[in-house]
């Protein structure tokens, strides 16, 4: 029952102290430690202090006495009560000197009976006057104790014996007077000082705490902003540093609302808009009886463009809100997806944009058919929209060149253009959703779309530097475990 007791009582005084620990704020944590750190300086003065006074209170006492044994000792008849007089002024019993091997007591009153302490301040180190001072300090009794010391005139040391109890109550009231100017300028010191740095410090920093709790209240409030002061020290830096996180986050919170926004606008629409794209599937159908050369040739691209269409509604290829379906990779030939990328953007010959394709001659790129169509077609209709935005057209320099080529395992692909390329405070946030569009009506998603599909091919799209206009390198590795297939094979064979 006790030991249960004990328990509780210990469990009440730790959550006491964790409550009183919660309360106390900056503010009050720094006016503790301030008053103790002065406290604890001037306990830090008040050792050699009080060593010294004590010191100092003897070597007086050694002075007085000598000088009243020199004006009784020039006096031819000194009466026993001026001697004893000046002794109890003293407060000493006896004082005595020794000159070369003769020692001469020089006054003499009530002797005690025995000496408690002999101090030699001739010999005495600074840890020792420390050490002597506490005893003096924690003695009780009224002690005897015998000081020597340097005796001027040729002498070699003087000595007196007197009552410690004097020198006691000096060193106590020296020290009260101590511990009150002490109190004193810690409370003045401790008052400053908190004032100084609750300006410099708590107050900041209480307004960067009640700034960082509102905002989390409203992320995407403007308002909610930090106003950075004009302060060049750290703390400025913290509330400028921190306003422009604040306003980054504030922006991108906005961007994954617009997004989910998004999201579930494409769910809702990919139902009827899958059906709407089966029935024109219905009706392509019936175009590929006609005997219409022209129906015959077109008829084939069209019925594959609404299979892709539907497949891209059933997969519901809506960024942010569904994760890219993993490649089907397979060997595929590039010429020909050239090609029919170019038949999609509805570049005809006759078009003022020139189309190069420069593609190796039966080059095969390890890739998803459909995917890679999609990196190449969002690409060259950046390429289109750049040419198209331009002011000043000219329809012998516009061109797109399509470039591609095997170095090893990795296939590379070039989708270049000569329009006005890529402006400099854009290419911080290419691929990136609804920042790397700088044209009036582009989403700002082709790129971002084409890095995915990139990433999960396990490549790397990136914007080629020194070219004229914009010049983006999509590099495809072929997959590994292909390889170990064939190095396989090639072992058994």
């Amino acid at each position: 029952m006790d030991k249960a007791t004990d328990h509780t009582e210990v469990k009440a005084g730790a959550g006491l102290k964790r409550r009183l620990a919660a309360r106390l704020g900056l503010s009050d944590k720094l006016l503790v430690l301030t008053i103790l750190f002065v406290m604890i300086a001037e306990v830090l003065i008040y050792v050699p202090s009080i060593a010294n006074y004590r010191l100092n209170w003897l070597s007086d006492k050694l002075s007085d006495a000598y000088t009243a044994a020199l004006v009784l000792e020039a006096t031819p008849q000194v009466p026993d009560g001026l001697t004893r007089q000046v002794l109890d002024s003293i407060g000493a019993h006896a004082v005595a000197m020794k000159m070369g091997q003769q020692r001469r007591l020089l006054m003499v009153g009530d002797m005690p009976p025995s000496v408690d302490h002999n101090i030699d301040l001739r010999e005495m180190s600074w840890h020792g006057a420390i050490i002597h001072a506490f005893a003096t300090l924690l003695s009780n009794g009224n002690e005897v104790i015998r000081v020597v010391g340097h005796a001027p005139r040729g002498g070699e040391f003087v000595e007196i014996i007197l009552d410690e109890k004097p020198l006691r109550a000096a060193m106590l009231k020296f020290s009260s007077t101590i511990l009150l100017l002490s109190l004193i300028i810690s409370a003045i010191t401790a008052a400053l000082v908190y004032l100084a740095l609750h300006y410099l410090f708590v107050r900041p920093l209480h307004r960067i705490t009640a700034n960082m709790t509102a905002f989390r209240a409203e992320p995407e409030n403007p308002a909610r902003i930090i106003v950075a002061s004009r302060r060049q020290d750290e703390i400025g830096t913290a509330e400028r540093e921190l306003a422009d996180m604040q306003r980054d986050l504030g922006a991108m919170l906005q961007q994954k609302t617009r997004l989910a926004a998004l999201g579930l606008a494409v769910s809702k629409i990919n139902h009827d808009l899958r059906n709407l794209l089966s029935s024109a599937q219905l009706f392509s159908d019936r175009l590929s009886v006609s005997q219409d050369q022209q129906v015959q040739r077109f008829a084939p691209k069209l019925m594959r463009a609404l299979e892709r269409a539907i497949s891209f509604c059933e997969s519901t290829l809506s960024y942010g809100r569904a994760q890219e379906p993993p490649p089907d990779r397979r060997p595929i030939a590039l010429e020909p997806l050239v090609n029919e990328v170019r038949e999609s953007i509805d570049l005809a010959p006759d078009s003022p944009i020139r189309w190069i394709s420069a593609v190796e001659r039966g080059l095969m790129v390890d890739a998803d058919p459909d995917q890679l169509f999609r990196i190449v077609l969002n690409l060259a209709r950046n390429a289109v929209q750049a040419l198209e935005s331009r002011d000043a057209r000219d329809p012998g320099r516009d061109q797109i060149r399509i470039t591609g080529r095997r170095e090893g395992a990795v296939v590379e692909i070039e989708v270049a253009d000569t329009g006005p390329g890529v402006p400099e405070q854009a290419r911080a946030h290419l691929f990136e959703p609804f920042k790397s569009s700088n044209r009036v009506g582009g989403s700002g998603l082709g790129l971002v779309i084409a890095a995915e599909l990139v990433r999960a091919h396990d490549g790397d799209i990136r914007l080629a530097e020194g070219t004229i206009g914009a010049t983006f390198r999509v590099t495809i590795p072929d997959r590994t475990v292909e390889l170990q297939v064939r190095r396989g094979a090639r072992a058994s064979a």
